[in-house]
């Protein structure tokens, strides 16, 4: 089946045409993607549907631009334009010359495909994202003797080729970089979890700002500055420099600059006590300076204290939760033994709050000593990992 797009130029409002709907795919790590749906469902996203690694949806351009502001848990939000049953490069070059590239672009533009392959006769992703390339640049040295060129940083136009079981996908990439990179390191360091997981295990808690919200291992302050964002109800796009739908022909700029003014107005002043506290002087420091480059330095407190000194703020019970390090190399395992037993006593004596914790290592898990009460699984990257909801009563088991 070929996905052939409308003309581009001015946007349907302006023209006083009828609004197109389109279908589109928001990318998602595993585990997350009922999460995600939930999200869009919530900023009107219509035929939701969870897949695996994402989201299926429909909507207007609008909402593919109000998808890349709002959603916290995505990672790419993709617009396919062509599906074809391929079983050979040539075959795949074939399929995607059959769209109208004149339509989508002009000689003066720039492209990038990401590709992606999986139990297909099609078993070299590079040589299929070159053959999608030279499909696109042959048409236009045919019609008009001049071709657009590659730019792998910031294309006009990124393209996400997915290839599986012998079907080509072939999406607009409407985000660009990856939707996760909120802006608020300075560095884009290593961390334990990146900012759309961090998202979505606040949002599995059913934590929303309305009680207080402590990590005990803040690191960075990831899970803070991102359940501050939450309370707030500020999206993770607002800042941004750059999406990738900004480099098309249709972009509209007075529509995305109502969007964003509509986010701004909607932005809540102040936010639910939200704390975060290690026992690592430079962890505070990098803490804190990630949350004022995020906006909320303000309104979030970071405390250098170790996790059996934890006290909690005053007011009504809230969340605890934290990602302790879970023993990824030879010999940490017995090391941080200790580590999540202290948890087990912090969690205990803190009556009435709901502890969770995320780790990869069930045994590790297990030496918290208390019940679980429900256990949700996740992916970190290529790592199986579990959300642990914990009760306040010991449970003997070790």
């Amino acid at each position: 089946m070929i996905l052939v797009p409308r003309k581009w130029g001015r946007s349907s409002l302006e023209q006083g045409e009828p609004v197109s709907r389109h279908k589109y795919f928001a990318t998602c790590g595993r585990g997350i993607e009922r999460i995600l749906a939930g999200e869009l469902e919530a900023i009107g996203a219509d035929d939701v549907e969870p897949g695996r690694g994402g989201v299926y949806f429909a909507g207007d351009m609008a909402m593919l631009y109000r998808a890349n502001l709002w959603v916290r848990t995505a990672v790419r939000i993709l617009w396919p334009i062509l599906e074809a049953e391929v079983h050979s490069p040539d075959e795949l070059y074939d399929a995607v010359r059959t769209i109208n590239w004149g339509e989508w672009m002009t000689p003066d533009h720039t492209l990038a495909v990401d590709c992606n392959v999986r139990d297909s006769a099609i078993t070299h992703s590079q040589y299929a994202s070159r053959r999608v390339k030279d499909a696109i640049c042959d048409q236009f040295i045919d019609r008009i003797g001049i071709r657009p060129s590659v730019d792998t940083e910031t294309p006009n136009l990124g393209f996400n080729l997915h290839v599986y079981q012998n079907r080509a996908v072939l999406s607009l990439d409407s985000s660009g970089e990856s939707l996760h990179k909120r802006g608020y390191r300075p560095v884009q360091s290593r961390a334990p979890i990146n900012e759309a997981l961090a998202a979505a295990l606040i949002q599995r808690t059913g934590w929303h700002g309305e009680v207080p919200f402590v990590d005990p291992l803040c690191g960075s302050g990831t899970l803070v500055i991102e359940a501050a964002w939450l309370a707030l109800n500020r999206p993770p796009g607002l800042t941004r420099k750059r999406f990738g739908f900004q480099g098309w022909m249709n972009y509209d700029v007075a529509l995305w600059g109502r969007l964003r003014d509509e986010a701004r107005d909607g932005i809540s002043k102040n936010v639910t006590k939200v704390y975060g506290s290690d026992a690592r002087s430079d962890a505070i420091s990098m803490a804190s300076e990630n949350a004022r480059a995020a906006g909320v330095g303000h309104l979030v407190r970071f405390d250098r204290s170790d996790v059996r000194d934890l006290r909690f703020p005053e007011g009504p019970p809230g969340v605890i939760l934290c990602n302790p390090p879970y023993g990824e190399r030879i010999g940490e395992e017995d090391d941080l033994m200790g580590l999540y037993s202290l948890l087990g006593e912090v969690f205990e004596r803190a009556e009435g709050w709901q502890a969770w914790l995320f780790t990869g290592n069930p045994r590790l898990a297990r030496a918290v000593g208390l019940k679980q009460v429900e256990e949700i699984p996740f992916y970190n990257g290529k790592i199986p990992c579990r959300l642990i909801h914990f009760g306040n009563r010991r449970s003997g088991k070790f």
